[in-house]
């Protein structure tokens, strides 16, 4: 049976936790104002409790609602940028539970555009309501971009209906939002704590000046620890001239190999070949890591992206994915 509208905000009200879509990727949601709904989230994804959620908002909802202070800064790339995939980081309203924080005095917001995700945010509460939403994976996995998606990632919490699923179609962004510190203005400015679609560039066209990278004393936020957005089977970034001849050693080693690339060239039995366009491999990137985490390969071997701007958030979450892979090639690469 589908779930309507109207049926996933009443059970978000009554403290359930509904997955829903978004343009960037499914998010898991509850009561943001909810400390015990929240905790289910936590719970269902096996999240550490000092890692905060965001704090999703219809257009219409009151911002001052849920910060202590909303800076010019704040409201030039709320004007340019939502509805759309970018969290902005802020002083938390003090009646804000601190549970949607990790204990923080910060508090992470957006707007989503997706239509489902609008459609949700202004029926709950009247739209004045926040939905606390990660995405709706079990933590440090690959994202879901897709319903189907997050009913693998949570088929035994669904069948407990511990989870309703919200249908849509597949997010169309394919990466989580660019999240922006503005909690320490005076001090550091603008900080960019994780990439998104919204490139480093747009963000400093916007601002009139450039937006810093992550330091030791920024705010922690969604998906910012170095290992995330790992399948099951280790990943390891190649650089294009040096593919060719890694693809070898690794079948000269017996080795199974799931290729990941957006340039022809070398080629595996098991393969996906993405855009050229970074928007477009953004969009299919989770999918793709999806299907070549359930080909049973010994690895999956990814081409190294372009170091352009508009590169940067899938940069980042490849990376991020093969963060726990360091040192695996070279044991593949060793003959049994």
């Amino acid at each position: 049976m589908s779930l309507s509208i109207n049926q996933a905000a009443a059970l978000l009200e009554r403290g359930g936790l509904v997955a829903f879509p978004t343009e960037t990727v499914y998010g898991l949601g509850a009561d943001a104002e909810n400390p015990l709904a929240v905790a289910a989230i936590y719970a269902a994804k096996g999240r550490p409790p000092n890692h905060p959620v965001i704090v999703h908002l219809a257009p219409e909802a009151d911002l001052h609602y849920w910060v202590s202070e909303v800076p010019p800064e704040a409201q030039r790339l709320i004007d340019a940028f939502w509805p759309g995939p970018l969290t902005l980081i802020l002083p938390r309203h003090a009646r804000i539970p601190a549970a949607v924080s990790g204990g923080q005095d910060s508090i992470g917001v957006r707007c989503p555009s997706h239509p489902v995700a609008q459609a949700l945010l202004r029926a709950f509460k009247g739209g004045q309501g926040g939905i606390a939403a990660p995405s709706a994976n079990k933590f440090g996995r690959v994202s879901p971009t897709t319903a189907q998606h997050v009913r693998e990632e949570f088929r035994t919490e669904i069948e407990r209906a511990e989870v309703a699923v919200l249908e849509g179609e597949q997010s169309e962004v394919g990466i989580e939002s660019t999240i922006v510190d503005l909690t320490r203005l005076a001090t550091h400015g603008p900080v960019l704590l994780r990439p998104g679609q919204i490139s480093t560039d747009q963000l400093a066209a916007v601002l009139g000046k450039p937006v810093a990278q992550a330091d030791a004393s920024a705010p922690r936020a969604s998906g910012t620890l170095e290992a995330h957005y790992a399948p099951s089977t280790p990943v390891v970034i190649v650089e294009h001239a040096l593919l060719a001849p890694t693809l070898q050693q690794l079948q000269a080693a017996g080795r199974r190999v799931a290729l990941l690339h957006y340039l022809s060239g070398p080629v595996a039995a098991t393969q996906i070949q993405l855009s050229a366009d970074a928007a477009s491999y953004a969009h299919a990137l989770y999918a793709s890591l999806r299907q070549l985490d359930a080909a049973g390969a010994d690895v999956i071997v990814v081409q190294a992206l372009p170091e352009s701007t508009e590169w940067q958030g899938v940069r980042d979450r490849l990376r991020r994915a093969a963060h726990d892979s360091l040192g695996v090639l070279a044991g593949l690469l060793k003959r049994d």
